[in-house]
C-alpha cells in the first residue's frame, strides 16, 4: 500500500507540475477581453474603429495589403506568441530580428500598423499595444476581403514583446516546401488540430507569392502534383531564371481579391503554388477536410473565425509585469 501511495503521489505531482506549466499561457489568454480599450480613461477615440478606418483606407488602394496583414498576424503569433515581435526592426542591440528571417520574406502591411499606431498615440499615448493593433488589423482585413463573411470580436489587452530573433521564426514558421507531417507537427506544437491547419490554410485564397518560392514546382518541368495547364501558365508568368525574385503571382488565380473557399477547390484541382498547399490532399483525412471546406463557404468561414480567435490568443503577454506598450511599433521603448 505504501508503494501504491507513493506512485499515486508521484502521478499527482506530475499532473500538478504539468498544469502549472500551462498556467501562464492560459491565464494570459483569459486576461484578454473584448472591448478592453472602451474602459480606458485616456483614450479620446474608438480604438478599434480607428484601426478599421486605416485598414480600409489602405485596402481601398491595394487589396493585397489585406492579405499581407493576415499573414503578418500569423507570422507574429506563431513565433513566441502574439506580441508584435515581428514588427521590430534591426537595431545595434538586436541586428537579427524576426523580420530578417527568410521565412518572413515579403512582409506587407507594416505601414498600416505604423499609421494606426501614429493615430492612436496622438489620441491616447502609451495605451494601445502594437500587438493589439495587429490583431485588430488582421480581423478587419479578413472582414473586408471576405465581404463581411469573416467577422468576429477580438479580445484585447496584449502587451508588446521585448525580444525578436530571426532564428525563432525560421524554426517554427511552415516553409512552402513543407509536407503534411511537418505541417501537422508545427501546428500541433501551437495547439492546433489538422482541421484547424486546413482551415487556416484558406488564407492562401488571397495574396501573392514570389516565383522563387515555388520555382521548383514549375521548372525544369511542371510537378506531377500540379495541373499541367496551370503549371504552363505559371511558367509564362514567371521568369526563366528561378533566382529572380522580383515577379509575384496571385496565389488564387480564380478569385484573387476575395478571401473565400475557392482555395480549397484549387487544391483539389492541383492549381496551387506550394508543396504545402498540395500536401493537404496527400492524406485521405485532410483531403476530406479540404473537400468539406470547398463545398460550404459559410461553414469554412465560421471555422476560420474560430481558428483566428484561437491564434490571436497564443502565448500573449498581459498585465503591467509583462512586456510593454511600445511608443513606436518597430522599436522597443529602450531602443
Amino acid at each position: 500500500m505504501a508503494r501504491c501511495g507513493a506512485v499515486m503521489s508521484l502521478r499527482f505531482l506530475v499532473v500538478v507540475v504539468a498544469l502549472h506549466a500551462l498556467l501562464p499561457t492560459a491565464t494570459a489568454a483569459a486576461a484578454l477581453q473584448e472591448g478592453f480599450y472602451k474602459s480606458s480613461t485616456n483614450c479620446t477615440v474608438d480604438v478599434e474603429a480607428t484601426v478599421a478606418s486605416v485598414v480600409q483606407q489602405y485596402i481601398s488602394a491595394d487589396r493585397g495589403v489585406g492579405a499581407g496583414l493576415i499573414r503578418l498576424h500569423f507570422h507574429d503569433c506563431f513565433v513566441k506568441g502574439c506580441d508584435g515581435s515581428v514588427l521590430l526592426d534591426p537595431s545595434p542591440a538586436n541586428p537579427d530580428p524576426e523580420k530578417a528571417s527568410p521565412s518572413n520574406g515579403g512582409l506587407r502591411g507594416l505601414d498600416v500598423i505604423q499609421e494606426a499606431k501614429r493615430r492612436l498615440e496622438s489620441a491616447c499615448p502609451g495605451t494601445v499595444s502594437c500587438a493589439d493593433i495587429l490583431a485588430f488589423a488582421a480581423r478587419d482585413a479578413s472582414n473586408v476581403l471576405s465581404a463581411g463573411a469573416v467577422d468576429y470580436g477580438v479580445p484585447s489587452g496584449r502587451r508588446d514583446g521585448l525580444a525578436s530573433a530571426a532564428s525563432d521564426a525560421s524554426q517554427v514558421l511552415p516553409p512552402p516546401s513543407a509536407q503534411l507531417d511537418r505541417l501537422t507537427d508545427l501546428f500541433a506544437a501551437k495547439g492546433f488540430t489538422q482541421d484547424e491547419l486546413v482551415t487556416l490554410s484558406g488564407a492562401h485564397s488571397v495574396g501573392r507569392a514570389h516565383c522563387a518560392s515555388f520555382a521548383r514546382r514549375i521548372r525544369p518541368n511542371v510537378s506531377a502534383t500540379m495541373d499541367a495547364e496551370y503549371g504552363a501558365r505559371l511558367q509564362r508568368q514567371c521568369p526563366a531564371d528561378a533566382a529572380d525574385d522580383t515577379v509575384a503571382v496571385d496565389q488564387d488565380q480564380a478569385t484573387p481579391a476575395d478571401l473565400d473557399n475557392q482555395y480549397y477547390g484549387n487544391v483539389l484541382a492541383g492549381k496551387v503554388l506550394f508543396d504545402s498547399d498540395w500536401a493537404l490532399v496527400s492524406d485521405n483525412a485532410t483531403r476530406q477536410m479540404v473537400a468539406d471546406n470547398a463545398a460550404d463557404q459559410a461553414r469554412w468561414a465560421a471555422k476560420f473565425i474560430d481558428a483566428m480567435r484561437k491564434m490571436g490568443a497564443l502565448d500573449v503577454l498581459t498585465g503591467d509585469m509583462q512586456g510593454e506598450v511600445r511608443r513606436f511599433c518597430n522599436v522597443t521603448n529602450s531602443g
